[in-house]
């Protein structure tokens, strides 16, 4: 999942919601350097990580890419399941995804000094890019495989899997919709133990 669907499943807890964020941002052991609620998120940020990369749907989705793209085809799947989450948006929150967004980024402000410099040039640039709310935009695929693919090492031209993503969109669709239920469920068991 990329940043809205680790948002969306860290419930409405703001800290925890921060902490859903810094998942991509912070890594190694959790040591008590943020504070108790930022650090479940970050925790279940992870949880989510590892049991969506060992479903049926995320193993299937993956392999229909070919090199140079099934080494990322995890994150390209992320990608397009944050699209998807956006365009049904309205089917699984009650808050418009502007309204939801906005709330988001003030929350971020907020807790700006807690955050790593990465997550800190987020926090600055993802309200004026609309980012969140602009993963339901028919673009908002290409244009985020384009920021991910500056921020490699090796360049890769992410959004040259843009034809396998057409190819492939009514499987992509149909494990989203199979995947994401049981996402939530999972999610939501892991917030309550952590």
């Amino acid at each position: 999942m990329n940043y809205l669907a680790h948002l969306f499943l860290s419930g409405d807890e703001p800290q925890v919601m921060i902490g859903g964020l810094l998942g991509d941002f912070v890594k190694g052991p959790l040591r008590g350097e943020y504070p108790t609620d930022i650090e479940r998120g970050i925790a279940l940020h992870r949880y989510i990580d590892a049991w969506v990369d060992d479903q049926p749907e995320m193993l299937a989705a993956v392999q229909r890419f070919h090199p140079p793209f099934r080494r990322f085809g995890g994150v390209i799947v992320d990608i397009c399941y944050d699209h998807l989450l956006a365009k049904r948006w309205s089917d699984f929150h009650a808050e418009a995804l502007g309204n939801y967004a906005k709330a988001f980024y003030s929350q971020l402000q907020q807790h700006y000094n807690l955050l790593p410099d990465r997550a800190q040039r987020f926090a600055d640039t993802a309200p004026v890019h609309r980012l969140l709310e602009g993963y339901a935009n028919e673009g908002a695929i290409e244009l985020a495989l384009n920021r991910i693919s500056r921020r490699l090492k090796r360049p890769v031209n992410l959004a040259g899997a843009m034809p396998s993503i057409h190819q492939h969109w009514p499987a992509l669709e149909r494990e989203f919709e199979t995947l994401f239920p049981r996402l939530c469920v999972f999610a939501d068991s892991q917030l309550r133990t952590l």
